[in-house]
């Protein structure tokens, strides 16, 4: 039997958009980009796990107005797939555990403080937000009911996600459980094109090797037929010493 509604919240239309832009800038949405990718990689094979970058989560069913599309999120125990809007009441309940924000020169004090607010009410573990002009990286970790700052970022290791955070001269570094470096598509395809010259140079060297010992083995049975041959030479020279009266000494 198919559970009916009530008429106020049938009809409450959840917005997939909130007519915002996802970046301001392309170095804020170049790291949007490069924190959504690496973790929807790194979770590749997990089906419960659900990343998504600029997506609107409604944390209560009923109330279109409570919202936020943070810049990454990530839920586990929610399988992949697409949505429209993370509604949380269809997700088993399920807030995302982690976020990350990424700042941009029109970001404001206010709408910030907003964001934690929202964060720190409906359930997230985890908060990291990085400003990407001033090279400044901010983590916020639950606590019984807020979400308290970490005091040493340089160096911690995610308790959800298990990714270490590195800062270095040049900024943010991002580390997965492997020490595989979080990179950009381009530096993606740059080690994947790496890898694959790699494998191509060691099929070639194998070829060669494998030439080599098929050149190696036609020689050694080149020096075979020729003893035989030598030998073949040898008892016919004996047998017509033998056949004149000469006892060869072989």
């Amino acid at each position: 039997m198919v559970q009916q509604l009530p008429d106020a919240l049938a009809t409450v239309n959840y917005s997939d958009s909130d007519g915002q832009p996802m970046a301001d800038n392309t170095k804020q949405f170049r790291w949007i980009v490069v924190i959504k990718e690496n973790l929807e990689l790194l979770f590749a094979k997990n089906p419960d796990v659900f990343v998504a970058g600029d997506l609107l989560w409604y944390p209560v069913e009923g109330d279109n107005t409570i919202r936020q599309a943070p810049d990454v999120m990530v839920a586990i125990g929610r399988p992949k797939g697409d949505r429209g809007s993370y509604r949380q009441w269809q997700e088993g309940g399920i807030a995302p555990q982690v976020v990350f924000e990424i700042l941009s020169p029109g970001n404001r004090f206010g709408e910030m403080l907003r964001k934690l607010n929202f964060y720190e009410r409906y359930g997230i573990e985890e908060y990291y937000i990085y400003d990407p002009d001033k090279l400044e990286l901010t983590g916020l970790q639950r606590c019984e009911d807020s979400l308290q700052v970490i005091e040493e970022m340089n160096g911690w290791v995610s308790p959800c996600l298990q990714i270490r955070f590195h800062m270095s001269d040049a900024g943010l570094e991002i580390y997965r459980p492997d020490g595989q470096q979080f990179l950009t598509y381009i530096e993606l395809g740059q080690q994947l094109e790496q890898e694959r010259e790699r494998a191509n140079q060691e099929r070639e060297r194998a070829n060669q090797e494998r030439e080599r010992a098929e050149q190696e083995r036609e020689r050694a049975e080149q020096e075979r037929e020729r003893a035989e041959q030598e030998r073949e030479r040898a008892e016919r020279l004996a047998e017509q010493l033998r056949a004149e009266g000469f006892e060869p000494n072989l």
